[in-house]
Formats: C-alpha cells, structure tokens, sequence
C-alpha cells in the first residue's frame, strides 16, 4: 500500500489567501515546499481521500489521472476537505472517458453539501446518475470498496457532524488516516483503533507547537497518540 500526499495545509493554505503575515510572506517570496496546498491524499492511485479547493492543482501537479478513481473518502463537510461542485465535471460532457463510477463516501452533512452543489438548475442538463453516486456512511459499519477494507471512525473534531477518519487496510497492510481529529476520543473508537496493527499512521498536526483541548492535534499529541498506541501493540518499530 502507497501513500501520495497531495496537500498537507489547513483551511486557509499557506501562504494564506490573505495573509501577510511574515511566516506567509516567507512563503510567497520561498515558494517551492513552502507553498502548502489543501489536505488530499491518494492511497495506491486508486482511492483519493477528501477533495479539497485544490484539487485541480494536485490533479495538474502530479499527473494524476482523476477520471480512473473510482473511489472518493471524505472525512467531514468542511470545505477545505470537500468542495463537491467541481465533481459535476466528471460528467461525459465535460470529462471524456472517465473510467466507471465514481463512488463518493461520506456522512450525512457530505451528503447534504454533495446534493446541494450539483443538483443547481444550471446542472441538471449534465445529471451525474452514470458518472457519481454518494453513499452515506454511519460510524464503525465497515464496507469494501475496490479490495480495500475500510472502518469509518468517528473523529474529535465538529460535533455538528459524525466527521470521520480512516481505517484502511489491503493485501496485510493497515493505514490509520486520523487527519483533523483531536485525542478526546469516544471509547467505541479508541477501542476500534486499538484492534489493529498499523504499518502507517498519517495524523493531523494542525497546531503545531500549540496545545488544545481537542478539535485538532499538535505534535505534542501526535507524540502522545503513538505512545498510547504502541503500549496498545498498535505499532512496531518499522511502523511509519
């Protein structure tokens, strides 16, 4: 199992769209890997994990062939993690021999910002029935998509919504993708978490060198995660 990291940013990117603070100003003037995209992930080239803004430039970036995934995880309704109304051109007449269907996973707020982008009057020449198809996702009810085994568990983040982070697993591998979470953790989850072993734990630190009381993580959590994991037996020392 291979992990590409698309964007790795926050909501507002870095540089900020409107920020001139100095950390932002070093990166405009920088540029290179100081230029930070909106979180997106693909595991294998097959399964993309949320679709943030940025989309199109990772698509362009890294040559992706977007019309041959059939897969598409979304991990909550946040608009730096989805951002549905450029899925409208997966439709024929705008995306030339995308392979199949594209299935959008998500929970019930997804769904709603899903069905609200691309059933707009304008849109409804181009209707996605043979191009999208959403399925709504409850918390811990694993499904398969494509030979992946996937667990939605139920993230620390907007209690507005059930937001979602991943576990993914294939041909003996298993990858725990726990961005924009904080560690306050219901016990179902900790307890889902805590029945598997991981080659790759790819975890939110959106805070940096600051504390918080959940929402989010800073490296200090991300420390304490992987200790808690590894008296767990979750991880091993070859574990990334």
């Amino acid at each position: 199992m291979e992990i590409q990291y698309l964007g790795t940013a926050a909501a507002e990117g870095l540089p900020a769209l409107f920020c001139d603070c100095e950390i932002c100003k070093k990166a405009r003037d920088t540029g290179g890997k100081e230029v930070r995209t909106r979180t997106q992930s693909v595991v294998d080239q097959k399964l993309l994990i949320d679709f943030p803004p940025d989309t199109y430039a990772h698509a362009i970036r890294y040559s992706l062939r977007l019309g041959q995934i059939q897969h598409l995880l979304i991990t909550h309704s946040h608009m730096d993690h989805f951002f549905p109304v450029e899925l409208i051109h997966r439709h024929e007449h705008f995306g030339h021999n995308a392979e199949g269907m594209l299935h959008v996973y998500g929970n019930a707020a997804v769904e709603k910002a899903f069905y609200d982008a691309v059933l707009i009057e304008r849109f409804k020449v181009h209707p996605l029935d043979d191009a999208v198809r959403f399925i709504r996702l409850d918390p811990f009810a694993d499904f398969m998509a494509d030979g992946y085994h996937i667990i939605p568990v139920p993230a620390d983040h907007d209690k507005r919504e059930d937001c979602l982070i991943y576990i993914i697993e294939k041909d003996g591998k298993c990858l725990l993708y726990g961005h924009d979470t904080g560690m306050n953790l219901s016990g179902r989850a900790w307890e889902c978490i805590f029945s598997h072993q991981y080659d790759l734990i790819s975890m939110d630190a959106t805070m940096g060198r600051m504390k918080t009381d959940g929402y989010h993580m800073g490296l200090a959590d991300d420390i304490a995660f992987a200790k808690i994991l590894e008296e767990k037996g979750c991880i091993r020392p070859d574990t990334c």
